[in-house]
């Protein structure tokens, strides 16, 4: 459950980047224009994204927040793993008899 909970908090530490990333791509792929200074139509078979896009390009400011926890969150992850692993490694050392 704890290994569970330090993945979730770190996937949503990470989301801005993953919303920046999208927004940067979609807004690429269809020729529209995005920035973080005002929203700018993008007009995608009839329907305007560029509210959606500017909003998921401007939560990347978010990331001076998230990031930082994301990455505390992301070590204390691999050293819960690495210890999990070193305790697997010496009890089996210990239940196995030597040849």
């Amino acid at each position: 459950m704890l290994y569970a909970a330090l993945v979730l908090g770190t996937l949503i530490c990470f989301a801005p980047v993953g919303a920046v990333i999208w927004s940067s791509w979609f807004a690429n792929r269809h020729g529209c224009t995005l920035h973080e200074g005002y929203v700018n139509p993008c007009v995608v078979n009839g329907t305007d994204y560029g509210e959606t896009l500017y909003s998921a390009f401007v939560s990347g400011w978010f990331m001076l927040l998230t990031l930082p926890v994301g990455l505390i969150l992301l070590g204390v992850l691999i050293a819960l793993a690495l210890l999990d692993w070193l305790n697997r490694r010496k009890r089996h050392r210990t239940t196995t008899p030597p040849s």
